[in-house]
């Protein structure tokens, strides 16, 4: 059988390999008195709230299971809208709101509405690895442009004008960051964005993690830019991270007035609609009672951070870029792995999954810029197990 070339250009998903490896070595240490600690999977240990959970039974009781439209339920986008208006202060139209089934949905139909054949969209290397491939699967090439953690691994305006050619499209872009746990600055992205609009190009932000921000000064939606550049950025979202609904596969999408007809063109015919069940579930995320809980729960993530990623550098495992957002520490293992007697981010973190019985993920997926250098932990574990974790790197590492 003849395999498509797009279907080749896809590279495996390395992390998942990793926790494939770790869950094979669970089993057998499952009764032992080291169980195996997974900080490898970017996932809330949270589960969706009581009223959220509850919103969700009562619309399978009631029959509320069929089709919506495919931009999603008018009710859902207009919570969304507000959201953003209280929030972070962005005014956007519910009409520019498309409902989507998880982000990677989201970022599949922007990439098939606006990227042709040939087209390249430069990103920050290091970066979360699917983006690069819903890039490729419509036919384009990214760019990977290498960062430094005095940039907190993102882009810059300069940068993006270095790069520019004929072939570009635009950029995307995460703030915060999947491996990096960083946000662009709001001055620096304004500087992106104005230039690639000047360009004619398109300017995509994954902002999946931005309710996961702990530092005023970044978090910050890029919707929220003045006049017409709030109004013409591409923005990514989801239900899974700071809504803790990662299963429920529901996220959305915002973008300019004149793009959504298209969206929900395409969107028609690919997904018909995201799950009714849970955008009927997500309606309850914004009631008061669930948003305080997830300000809670963003609390917990941030005394997470505090604790766990000084405790990696006291260990050699140092973080050069303090994250303020999400649940990740990109953690360089040099030091860490000569003291095991191995060499680069793989053979580091399959000693650690054999010694420690503790599973984090190898920078190999993150990029090209000196991948054997990073490892990323992620912190979405309750605090206990990180304690854990620091006592068994401890002794490793000793």
């Amino acid at each position: 059988m003849k395999i498509a070339q797009r279907a080749q250009r896809i590279e495996p998903f390395y992390v998942m390999e990793v926790a494939k490896a770790a869950s094979a070595l669970a089993r057998e240490v499952a009764h032992t008195s080291q169980p195996m600690i997974f900080l490898n999977i970017g996932e809330p240990d949270f589960t969706a709230p009581p009223l959220v959970q509850e919103a969700g039974a009562r619309a399978i009781a009631q029959g509320n299971t069929q089709y919506t439209q495919a931009t999603g339920l008018p009710a859902l986008r207009e919570r969304i809208s507000d959201w953003y208006a209280s929030r972070f202060a962005a005014q956007v139209a519910p009409s520019r709101i498309i409902i989507t089934a998880g982000a990677s949905a989201a970022l599949q139909l922007a990439c098939l509405a606006l990227i042709e054949a040939g087209d390249e969209i430069l990103m920050p290397d290091p970066s979360y690895p699917c983006n690069r491939h819903f890039v490729s699967a419509a036919e384009g090439s990214s760019v990977l442009i290498p960062t430094t953690a005095e940039e907190r691994f993102q882009l810059t305006e300069e940068k993006v004008r270095s790069a520019w050619n004929d072939k570009t499209r635009g950029v995307l872009l995460a703030s915060p960051s999947n491996p990096t746990g960083t946000s662009i600055a709001p001055e620096e992205l304004q500087r992106i964005h104005e230039f690639v609009h000047g360009q004619g190009g398109m300017t995509l932000i994954d902002e999946i993690y931005l309710g996961l921000s702990y530092e005023e000064h970044f978090g910050h939606s890029a919707l929220a830019m003045p006049g017409e550049l709030g109004q013409s950025v591409i923005s990514i979202n989801s239900f899974s991270k700071y809504f803790n609904m990662t299963g429920w596969r529901l996220g959305w999408l915002v973008v300019p007035e004149a793009l959504a007809p298209v969206i929900e063109r395409i969107a028609q015919n690919l997904f018909i609609c995201a799950s009714t069940v849970a955008q009927h579930a997500a309606l309850a995320c914004f009631e008061p009672d669930s948003l305080l809980e997830y300000e809670r729960r963003r609390a917990e993530f941030k005394a997470r951070r505090d604790y766990f990623i000084p405790e990696l550098n006291r260990l050699g495992l140092r973080v050069p870029v303090m994250p303020d957002g999400a649940f990740y520490a990109y953690a360089d293992c040099t030091e860490a792995a000569a003291r095991l007697g191995v060499t680069g981010s793989w053979d580091f973190a399959f000693e650690l999954m054999k010694r420690a019985h503790l599973a984090v993920t190898p920078g190999r997926d993150f990029g090209q810029a000196a991948p054997e250098k990073f490892v990323r932990f992620s912190t979405a574990n309750s605090m206990a197990q990180l304690q854990e974790a620091v006592a068994r790197l401890k002794v490793v590492l000793a």
